[in-house]
């Protein structure tokens, strides 16, 4: 071995001791656990004893800030790439194409390739390049390749599938603990899609999504015995949260935002629509109609804002992307948007304002390397993603979280990254290389 060489070990051999303390190597596996729709305060009007038992043993958020738009598959994917929307691309949740003017609904897009691989790494596939093992069951975004990589093992629900079937959850929480397991897996997302499901048919106020946040905690209950019956309690951080919250729909206000009533609007001079989708909405006018269409649009209603791209609100995070239109908007607290007929019927719905309560949701974690009952003031969830690889100690691919902004979670000594111990390293080295120049 060099003289460089054995200098590099010795100031590896010292790294641990100094410092945070952190060892390099990797220490822990780590299940992530979303349950679609969750709002931040579904847990203090139904008994939930198994959440509340995971925040005394580990950390509870007050409420965590899901990206804009509020919609599953985009949320969903800002958590695996530490990405606002408009730096990962995927804008919504139907694939659209606006010069073949094709949309598919969300159970098509979920197996759309192109729609997830499109630039951005998601934490998977970093994770399989720096030899870790991977898993996605039923997670959005988990059933496709990137750069030519699938995931190591993966589920995708299909389209006719029952969200609600408790039965089903515990066998796949079994699947989950049998990959950790016997199939050495290191990192698993895992999806339910409710109370979500729950809370678009009868709405997060209804006795039916209570009873449903029920058997949420009971499946928290069941996956905690299990990690705990496969002696994965020492060597499994768990964290459980989810994508967006829910609202109640006021279906039956006398001011419903209905472009098909709007004076002076005419889908004529529309060349693309995305429409009817919750309280966002996309539009192209034909050429040369771009100032007319949004003249008319602009102040055709008070609980609709309409803007051109360039002019969308940058704390958003969203507009600025390929596939955003030139003419996009969203609708107040609680109204959709109606296009050439009201077809909309939800008693629930979410995509509003993530700045709105209503769209706040839960961040849970529990495992050796999260702090007991600690409950932190709310972050935004692009910061996950960070969190997730010091978890895991890789490297994480470029992104919009900060490593320090839930730092203060773990134990002194979870894993890092040798990149985020680099500060450490080089000084030792020149230390070393002085006293090599003395001897």
């Amino acid at each position: 071995m060099g003289h460089s060489a054995v200098l590099l070990a010795v100031a590896l051999a010292i790294l641990p001791a100094c410092g945070t303390g952190a060892p390099l190597q990797r220490q822990h596996k780590l299940l992530l656990v979303s349950f679609d729709g969750f709002r931040w305060n579904y847990d203090q009007d139904v008994d939930t004893p198994n959440l509340d038992t995971m925040a005394r043993e580990g950390v509870k958020a007050r409420y965590m800030t899901p990206a804009f738009v509020t919609m599953t598959s985009p949320c969903h994917f800002t958590l695996v790439t530490g990405k606002y929307i408009e730096n990962h691309g995927v804008v919504h949740n139907m694939f659209y194409n606006t010069t073949s003017k094709v949309r598919w609904p969300y159970h098509t897009t979920l197996g759309i390739q192109s729609w997830w691989d499109n630039g951005s790494i998601p934490i998977w596939i970093t994770a399989q390049r720096q030899g870790l093992k991977t898993g996605s069951f039923f997670y959005p975004g988990g059933n496709v390749t990137y750069q030519g990589e699938a995931v190591t093992m993966s589920r995708k629900e299909g389209i006719f599938h029952n969200y609600k079937d408790e039965k089903e959850w515990r066998e796949n929480v079994d699947t989950v603990m049998r990959w950790f397991t016997e199939e050495g897996v290191d990192l698993v997302t895992l999806y339910f899609g409710e109370p979500d499901s729950t809370g678009h048919k009868y709405g997060p106020e209804s006795q039916e999504r209570k009873d449903m946040v029920r058997q949420v905690d009971r499946t928290v209950g069941y996956l905690r015995d299990s990690i705990e019956r496969h002696h994965l309690s020492e060597s499994l951080n768990l964290i459980v949260t989810s994508d967006h919250g829910m609202t109640t729909v006021n279906k039956n206000a006398s001011d419903l935002v209905e472009f098909h009533k709007f004076p002076n609007f005419t889908f004529r001079d529309i060349e693309f629509e995305l429409l009817d989708y919750g309280p966002n909405g996309m539009l192209i006018p034909k050429e040369g109609m771009l100032e007319k269409v949004y003249s008319v649009l602009k102040d055709a209603h008070p609980r609709l804002h309409v803007y051109k791209k360039e002019d969308f609100p940058k704390s958003f995070h969203y507009a600025n992307n390929p596939r955003i239109t030139s003419l996009l908007m969203y609708s107040d607290l609680g109204y959709v948007i109606h296009g050439r007929v009201s077809v909309q019927f939800n008693k629930g719905e979410h995509g509003f304002d993530n700045r709105d309560m209503d769209m706040k949701t839960i961040f849970r974690a529990v495992g050796p390397s999260f702090k007991a009952g600690l409950e932190v003031e709310p972050f935004e969830s692009v910061h996950v993603y960070e969190l997730m690889c010091q978890l895991l100690g890789i490297v994480p691919e470029p992104n919009d979280g900060h490593p320090g902004t839930l730092q203060p979670m773990l134990w002194s000594g979870s894993a890092l990254p040798l990149s985020g111990q680099l500060h450490l390293v080089m000084p030792l080295m020149g230390i070393l290389m002085v006293l090599a120049k003395v001897t």
